[in-house]
């Protein structure tokens, strides 16, 4: 599937139909250059999807938890662009998030890619001439 996010003012549909074609995935691993839009669509997807706490990237932190005001459900969001090594993803516990059952959100997925569990999906955002941004998965 594509979506087309042709300004800001667009992402709210974008989330939405995205949302709509989450269907039974669970773990979804955002790949984007710098600057793609990565969490700008991450936070506009956790609005869609009940979140009211902010949500930001935990670039520092590695992992942010959120919480579901509609459905009560528990969605994690990821960043793992300062992993030096696989051992730090080990020590904080991936597979506790990643096999929860939680919707987990990744950014920079290429750098723990040989741990994503299979049926991850993938999920690419990029930045077109135009300054649109294109979200295919």
């Amino acid at each position: 599937m594509e979506i087309k996010i042709t300004s800001l003012n667009d992402i709210d549909n974008a989330a939405k139909a995205f949302v709509e074609a989450m269907d039974q995935n669970t773990v979804f691993a955002f790949y984007g250059k710098m600057g793609a839009g990565k969490t700008t669509f991450i936070k506009a997807v956790c609005e869609a999807l009940g979140v009211t706490d902010v949500v930001n990237s935990p670039t520092f932190s590695i992992v942010n938890e959120y919480r579901s005001e509609t459905t009560g459900e528990l969605i994690y969001h990821f960043d793992f662009y300062r992993i030096k090594k696989l051992d730090e993803v080990y020590d904080m516990g991936y597979e506790d998030y990643f096999y929860s059952g939680a919707v987990c959100f990744i950014e920079w997925p290429e750098l723990i890619e040989e741990l994503l569990p299979g049926d991850a999906l993938k999920v690419e955002i990029a930045e077109q001439e135009d300054g649109s941004r294109i979200v295919k998965f």
